[in-house]
């Protein structure tokens, strides 16, 4: 005869308890621990680098060139300021991509995998709850992706910050690739990286098809973050000359046009100074007065990043939300029961 599942032991009905369920997740996925561990290792020496000996000899080579003025012949390290350029390059494309690196793992091999080769129903008929067996899934990646992002754009921000006033070629804070690579808004998309990708594979329960819809699905969600990000925060407005060539307001910038001398807001011509003839010509025809700009200067950088980091994480909610909910659709929330015989 059978006992049902309820008069079954503890430690038999539970032989994956959580503790256990994280460890066999690691141990699982052990080779893909090591290349994170490796990847942010090494950015990391490379961003401490550049933030420290690399910005230093910058500098240098900056300071002699400027003292050079207009002379003909200069000497001064110009290697020094290309290593500097080709290395915040690169970090900072490392940094980018690694919101897509962890869609990818995660759209391969998180949950798709073992639904594909049917560990994870195995698991469901050791009394562990699929509710559970995702929630390990997720819980133990979003701590090793989070503090490992998180220590890379703090350092890529430092690396900014050593080069600000001292190299003339720095980039600025709101060159679109730097504002996100040293925020933690680029934690935040990591992160629903990774929720995508959990709940990529759910939907397909195959790796390739759940990895490329988990690339494609974190392309989608960065770009709503970078179209939306500018209307988060209120902006500023800045007017200027029209016989400057461009506006003259400094920041992220949310629109842009000629104001008329009625108020009325118009798109920007995109002629030029109006000290040009036919330039003014344009102008007097719109019946323009002046340029308008509306940005977000340095004070709204905080601001910026903190609400753009909130609108991902909502989305990194809502993402693991549909996945339990997807799971639960699917197996009823509760593992099958066992039968073992007395």
């Amino acid at each position: 005869m059978t006992a049902p599942a309820s008069t079954v032991p503890a430690a038999t009905r539970r032989p994956f308890a959580a503790p256990r369920q994280t460890r066999w997740l690691l141990r699982l996925h052990r080779p893909a621990l090591c290349v994170w561990a490796g990847l942010v290792i090494v950015l990391s020496a490379a961003l401490l680098w550049l933030s420290g000996p690399l910005t230093d000899a910058a500098a240098a080579a900056w300071q002699h060139y400027d003292a050079c003025g207009m002379a003909a012949k200069c000497d001064y390290d110009q290697p020094a300021i290309l290593r500097y350029k080709d290395v915040y390059q690169y970090a900072t494309i490392a940094v980018l991509a690694v919101p897509f690196l962890v869609a990818a793992w995660a759209g391969a091999t998180l949950t798709s995998r073992e639904l594909e080769t049917g560990t994870a129903q195995l698991t469901w008929t050791q009394s562990v709850s699929p509710a559970r067996w995702l929630a390990a899934r997720l819980a133990a990646p979003a701590a090793l992706v989070a503090t490992g992002t998180g220590l890379l754009v703090g350092l890529h921000h430092l690396a900014l910050s050593a080069g600000q006033g001292r190299i003339d070629t720095a980039k600025v804070w709101y060159d679109p690739p730097t504002f996100y690579a040293g925020a933690p808004v680029t934690v935040a998309l990591a992160l629903a990286g990774l929720a995508v990708g959990a709940l990529a594979g759910l939907v397909w329960c195959r790796s390739l098809p759940a990895l490329i819809t988990s690339v494609v699905a974190t392309a989608g969600v960065f770009g709503i973050i970078h179209l939306a990000l500018p209307h988060l925060w209120p902006s500023v407005t800045s007017v200027s000359s029209l016989t400057l060539s461009v506006p003259a307001g400094r920041g992220v910038t949310v629109d842009e046009g000629v104001l008329t001398s009625t108020g009325a807001r118009l798109p920007n011509p995109h002629c030029g100074s109006s000290t040009w003839a036919p330039c003014r010509a344009a102008y007097d025809k719109l019946d323009a007065v002046s340029y308008y700009q509306d940005y977000h200067p340095l004070s709204h950088y905080w601001p910026l990043q903190l609400t753009g980091t909130g609108l991902a994480l909502v989305i990194v909610a809502l993402l693991a939300l549909a996945a339990f909910r997807i799971l639960k659709r699917r197996t009823g929330g509760s593992p099958p029961r066992v039968k073992t015989s007395t």
